[in-house]
């Protein structure tokens, strides 16, 4: 049974197809600059040399039956027919609060999904598109809908619940919703292990930490906050958003500047955080070079963000009554020894006892490893994600009727057994 994980952005298909029965990766890539010209796909193959080939790509039905003609392809697939193909995950990234788990995708779900389009306007419409388009290429097989907003459906009100006028959240459900959640889910399981632990014992800080970057307080194995709120924008620093700022901040820059509602949100969205701080960067291995060069808005830049990252952090303790890990994730947070040192350093008090050299050798997206000192009370984890691994095991639970909510599913990576390929 091969599994096929797909994750439609506005301008990008990203895909990883998964053999259920030897459990290893067959295939991954990327679509990218679809819908804007000059196309074309990276695809990754176990053993073999990555492939790229130019390829026009109007729209997300077009992205993905290219992805579906080199998955298949003589020379360059994986597969012999695309029948091999039992099942297709997509990637949600809002749910609203309807859906709580991952689901079979009928005309109720879709129709379910596009009424909460307008919670995540940049997210939602290219991810439609992809089912949309995959249910037309692959028109036999079941597709599963996973979103990142369900592993924080555990929220208690007093969290989710902004102090504004109680109707805005009767009539147009403004609350927090959070995101990343496969992520969080993901990483959290596989600290309960590493702590030797059933997850229901533990208190767990994740951070994930991209260009996107979100922050989740898991208590007794649930999220019980999470720093993404409404929308992708609040929260931390992020590559080129803005994270939490005064709220009175917008309506003062329109009146100064003569910009619209969208001229602000563009700007708060797309040209804010790292990028609106040093003016020329997103990846922090720019911004850690501009800064040992001299670079002063650099300098700032990483403080900034490492600041935000410990406060986080002593918020999050507050809130689960202490933690047993803290653990970084995704792009920066597994790569950036720097920025998870200023973030941790002069949390002693708190238990966190950084083993700086061991933290420094840690820049790998492959292997698990602890950053504290032996005697730290609190652990400190760099574990990579995967997604693409919650992706498949909901679809193959889906479709063997065994799916339940993520505290009594027995995930394969929740297990000591668990080896990462």
């Amino acid at each position: 049974m091969d599994i096929l994980a797909l994750n439609c952005g506005s301008s990008s298909v990203k895909y990883q197809l998964y053999d259920w029965a030897k459990k290893e990766v067959i295939a991954k890539g990327m679509v990218e600059r679809v819908t804007i010209g000059d196309s074309f796909i990276i695809h990754e193959v176990p053993g073999r040399e990555t492939y790229r080939e130019e390829y026009e790509c109007p729209d997300h039905k077009v992205a993905i039956h290219l992805i579906i003609k080199i998955l298949i392809d003589k020379e360059y697939g994986v597969v012999d027919e695309i029948e091999q193909i039992s099942a297709v995950g997509h990637r949600v990234v809002h749910g609203g609060e309807k859906f709580t788990c991952s689901v079979r995708i009928d005309d109720d779900v879709l129709t379910a999904i596009k009424e909460v389009q307008h919670l995540a306007p940049l997210h939602n419409p290219p991810n439609i598109a992809g089912i949309e388009a995959a249910q037309a290429v692959l028109p036999k097989v079941p597709h599963i809908g996973i979103f990142d907003t369900a592993f924080h459906q555990t929220m208690p009100k007093s969290a989710y619940t902004y102090p504004l006028p109680y109707e805005w959240y009767e009539k147009y459900s403004v609350r927090r919703y959070g995101f990343h959640g496969t992520s969080h889910l993901y990483v959290s399981k596989r600290a309960a292990v590493l702590l030797g632990k059933d997850i229901k014992d533990c208190n767990i800080i994740t951070m994930h930490i991209g260009n996107g970057v979100s922050h989740a307080a898991i208590k007794n194995g649930i999220s019980v906050d999470t720093s993404m709120g409404l929308t992708p924008l609040e929260g931390a620093v992020m590559g080129t958003r803005c994270g939490d700022i005064d709220p009175a901040i917008p309506a003062f820059i329109m009146d100064k500047e003569d910009l619209s509602p969208k001229e602000i949100d563009s700007i708060l969205n797309k040209k804010a955080g790292i990028l609106g701080l040093t003016g020329q960067f997103t990846d922090r291995r720019d911004v850690i070079e501009g800064a040992e060069a001299g670079d002063e808005r650099c300098k700032l830049a990483l403080d900034v963000e490492a600041y935000r990252l410990k406060k986080y952090i002593g918020s999050y303790a507050a809130v689960i009554g202490g933690a047993d890990a803290v653990v970084f994730t995704a792009g920066v947070g597994e790569m950036g020894w720097l920025i998870r040192e200023k973030a941790l350093g002069g949390l002693e008090f708190m238990g966190i006892i950084l083993d700086k050299e061991k933290n420094r050798n840690t820049m790998t997206r492959k292997k698990e490893t602890v950053i504290t000192t032996p005697d730290s009370p609190v652990k400190v984890f760099v574990i990579p994600t995967d997604e693409e691994m919650v992706f498949t095991e909901d679809v193959v639970a889906i479709l063997e009727d065994t799916y339940t909510d993520h505290m009594n599913f027995k995930y394969s990576f929740g297990s000591e057994e668990f080896q990462r390929k």
